[in-house]
């Protein structure tokens, strides 16, 4: 057997790997946030009331294989003074430094560390949550369903909003307003692979 032989299976074996890896990158790199069928909302109680918000502007770089997620990234980017509330005086006071101060922390970021499947469309995302200065480690769980093209990713997680330093000093008391901030998202995704 010759040296030719020898490397010519070796060297089509690599590039079936090769074009095998940059089709997978080239088809997550495709993957799009559908901003207009997206949310992200927040509850929060006041004096024990259920209040939601939302925020309006957000973005996501996503690269993720369900038949593979171990392999996925999940980054996104919240517009904090996006925030509403529904009520003029409410939402001019989330910009205050206080709460959002979002003229000095303009985003909240999260950004993955690992994500994991649980079954039947069921994943589960572990990362950095950066909010105000202050980032925590961060579960969360999200179920797919797909839809001709579209994938969306819903999911819902509790946060303190404290270790993020929303509602500072009078505002820290939590029988006024809650610690828990309940998050709820609706992600429509495209170029999300079949799963």
């Amino acid at each position: 057997m010759t040296h030719s032989t020898t490397i010519a299976p070796f060297a089509r074996t690599t590039a079936i790997l090769l074009l095998a890896t940059l089709g997978s990158v080239a088809a997550q790199a495709q993957q799009k946030l559908v901003p207009a069928q997206s949310e992200i909302a927040f509850v929060t109680k006041q004096m024990g009331v259920p209040v939601e918000g939302h925020f309006k502007k957000f973005d996501a770089q996503i690269a993720f294989d369900p038949a593979k997620p171990q392999t996925g990234k999940i980054a996104f980017t919240v517009d904090i003074a996006s925030a509403t509330l529904g009520s003029l005086e409410t939402d001019s006071e989330l910009p205050k430094s206080e709460w959002f101060n979002t003229a000095k922390f303009p985003q909240a970021t999260f950004q993955s560390s690992s994500i994991k499947a649980l079954g039947g469309g069921k994943f589960e995302v572990a990362g950095k949550l950066a909010i105000k200065g202050a980032s925590q480690d961060t579960v969360v769980p999200f179920t797919l369903t797909q839809t001709g093209t579209t994938t969306t990713a819903n999911g819902t997680f509790t946060l303190k909003r404290l270790a993020y330093k929303i509602g500072e000093k009078e505002w820290a008391d939590t029988s006024m307003v809650a610690d828990d901030v309940q998050v709820k998202f609706k992600l429509a995704l495209t170029g999300v692979g079949k799963f």
